[in-house]
């Protein structure tokens, strides 16, 4: 498995996190569960949900690929 294989399945598993996190939200939300004091205050959260480090990070991560050589494509 090579360092972009390795990326698509952190990405997924993040995009499955988020979902998961979403429904959560959702189903607690609905059960009136939290306060809307609670939810105004996380919407209001000014950190992003990405920032620099990460977007450093992934760059770091897939760097060595790109000094691969190109893979042949398939006729």
């Amino acid at each position: 498995m090579d360092h972009r294989d390795r990326l698509i399945l952190a990405l997924s598993a993040l995009v499955r996190a988020e979902r998961e996190v979403k429904s959560a939200w959702e189903d607690a939300i609905a059960a009136n569960e939290i306060s809307p004091a609670i939810i105004e205050a996380v919407g209001n959260d000014p950190r992003r949900l990405i920032d620099q480090d990460d977007i450093e990070l992934a760059e770091a991560f897939v760097a060595p690929s790109r000094m691969e050589a190109p893979r042949p494509r398939a006729a």
